[in-house]
């Protein structure tokens, strides 16, 4: 299995097929996924790469980190897991006020 790299501070209008290309000079790209907001569908500035090896990861980190993409200098590092979410969506209110209410 690859490594995902975490792809830092991206200009707002880098696609997934400009990382691609320039990811793939260093070695193969599993998947390329640039994190958009889920409202207004423009990008974060951050993406995830996957690679797929190790040595492959490590080269691309020695290699672009640092390097300007679309004038800024992009951030890349080893993903880190994502951590388990909690809370979010609807929630009841749970307190008695107001519950009893004729």
């Amino acid at each position: 299995m690859g490594k995902k790299l975490y792809v830092g501070n991206l200009s707002f209008t880098v696609s997934s097929d400009r990382l691609t290309e320039m990811f793939s000079e260093i070695g193969t790209v599993d998947s390329v996924n640039v994190i958009t907001d889920r409202e207004t569908g423009r990008s974060k500035g951050f993406a995830f790469v996957e690679m797929s090896s190790d040595s492959e990861a490590q080269a691309v980190i020695e290699k672009l980190n640092g390097m300007d993409c679309e004038g800024r200098a992009m951030n890349i590092s080893e993903a880190k897991p994502q951590e388990p979410r909690s809370g979010g969506g609807f929630r009841r209110n749970t307190s008695s006020w107001g519950s009893n209410r004729r």
